[in-house]
């Protein structure tokens, strides 16, 4: 990562690839019909032109979303990965890339609990892969052979309201249809209501519908929501004796974003040997009191292209019992030109026949490029800049944070103009209908400021934020908008945080209430 140090020395203020222009897709699909042949040096300075415009994620005025700058460790992964080709879907194909995707597998299930001796994951498409997997274990668990009989019985999945929107796509996907997705509302900590997840339980099992699955969401896109893991399998065990179930519902932990923290479930904070500000402290026990449950699921996700520092893709889904996941197993009759030679054979039960190696290795090399004492020195860094963000947020009368009790690298934030109280106007706006107008104007006065700090950001200036639509939703149905920062470089440091403010309360002056 010490090639990004220079990070400033790059052209502009912001973190933008050369010149940012227009986007002509309709050009685009006109150009170059025709399929005619050129010079590798021709074709190689045509495509570095498609990076101009591009982000630089490692930049320390880049906090735009859940995207980290690569290390040059999981670059070399990847990139060796790409020369050589291989399929992991057979280690006839792979070699010992397979058996890199075993060690990582191991390494990363003895990092949240799990027995390495007993578990079992594979490399999947992304988050949305992780969850697939996981819920549809859970419909093999609730229908068995669903695999050779299709899904015939309404079988219902539960996710919160904060949860990601590939919920939707894993219902659908599976056959269970959107219809079957129960979502259900958050608490004010942006994490899920236990008590409407177990009346919405056991509505389901009474009306005689089966659970497919549970999936918990262990640090929001948003605003790092933690929902309660050992509450939800709890509930879930106690819904199989009080229903007599012949099988458990499949417990999924979507933690692409909080697996990392795992890091810190043996950490001294007492002695704190890293030396965090207290602050920074009590925010990492916060995550590490609903993260050290991850052991409890049944799956988990997580990506390393999030809190791993790794390039697209790398995704890996773990599942607690191998004896899961071969629940997807296929017969090797089905696939006759495949499986002759070698032992490891994963494509008999992925979803996928072609695999790459790339995140195998990206993942790999940054578990032993970092250690457990490298990622939470990172991980503690990007919080304690996260912390000092919210204490400047926080020391200005028009700025308010939003996920103030939750414990990320994420801050959800509003600006509000002159002579709105920001002590008052959040719990207002969330719960107090007579406030729907206000919070409709104010989604608008914080939208304007979201394009007028986005439009600073192309013109070299300022920071690259982010803007949500949808926070979350008030108690009266409407959403809530926020600004969003996202800080995953490590090069984040103290004026940097300042700059998000002076930008933001620039953005004040320049736009109209």
């Amino acid at each position: 990562m010490r090639a990004l140090d220079k990070v400033d020395d790059l052209k502009g203020e912001l973190p933008i690839l050369g010149k940012r222009e227009p986007l002509d897709y309709q050009d685009a699909q006109k150009a170059r019909l025709r399929l005619e042949p050129y010079p590798l040096e021709y074709v190689t300075e045509e495509l570095v032109k498609y990076l101009e415009g591009m982000t630089i994620w490692g930049h320390p005025r880049t906090q735009q979303n859940v995207v980290p700058p690569p290390t040059i460790a999981s670059l070399i992964g990847m990139m060796l990965a790409e020369v050589y080709n291989p399929n992991i879907a057979w280690d006839e194909y792979s070699h010992k890339v397979a058996l890199a995707e075993v060690e990582v597998v191991a390494m990363t299930s003895a990092l949240i609990g799990y027995d390495p001796e007993q578990s079992s994951g594979v490399f999947t498409f992304g988050g949305t892969g992780t969850t697939f997997y996981g819920m549809k274990a859970g419909i093999e668990k609730a229908m068995p052979d669903a695999m050779e009989d299709g899904v015939r019985e309404d079988a219902v999945i539960f996710a919160s309201d904060c949860s990601h929107y590939c919920r939707f796509n894993v219902a659908g996907w599976l056959g269970l249809g959107g219809k079957n997705l129960v979502t259900i509302p958050t608490n004010s900590r942006n994490e899920i209501d236990i008590p409407a997840l177990r009346n919405a339980a056991r509505e389901a099992l009474a009306e005689g519908r089966k659970i497919a699955g549970f999936i918990c969401t262990m640090g929001t896109t948003d605003a790092f929501g933690l929902d309660d893991l050992e509450e939800v399998v709890q509930l879930r065990d106690q819904l199989v004796e009080e229903f007599k179930l012949t099988y458990y519902p499949h417990v999924h932990a979507d933690a692409v974003i909080g697996w990392a923290w795992s890091v810190f479930n043996d950490y001294l904070f007492e002695e704190n040997p890293l030396g965090f500000r207290p602050r920074t402290v009590r925010a990492l026990a916060g995550a590490c009191h609903r993260i050290q449950h991850l052991h409890l699921a049944d799956s988990v996700g997580v990506d390393f292209h999030k809190t791993g520092f790794t390039p697209y893709i790398s995704s890996l889904v773990l599942f607690k019992d191998r004896k899961d996941l071969q629940l997807l197993m296929r017969s090797q009759e089905r696939m006759p030109y495949l499986y002759q030679f070698g032992e490891h054979r994963p494509g008999m039960f992925t979803m996928e026949t072609s695999r790459s190696g790339s995140g195998v290795l990206a993942a790999l090399a940054n578990l032993k490029l970092f250690g457990k004492q490298g990622l939470r020195a990172i991980l503690g860094h990007i919080v304690e800049m996260a912390q000092l963000l919210r204490e400047h947020l926080e020391g200005h009368a028009y700025t308010t944070v939003l996920n103030r009790d939750n414990f990320g690298t994420v801050t959800i934030f509003r600006a509000y103009p002159e002579g709105v109280d920001t002590f008052e106007i959040k719990e207002q706006e969330l719960n107090d209908p007579g406030f729907r107008d206000t919070l409709l104007r104010h989604n608008e006065y914080n939208r304007r400021i979201a394009e007028y700090v986005h439009t600073e950001a192309m013109e070299g200036r300022g920071v690259v934020l982010s803007l949500t639509d949808c926070y979350r939703n008030t108690s009266y149905g409407e959403p809530v908008v926020g600004l969003k920062s996202y800080i995953l470089s490590p090069f984040v440091d103290e004026e940097n945080v300042e700059a998000i403010v002076e930008k933001v309360l620039e953005a004040r002056e320049k736009v109209t209430p």
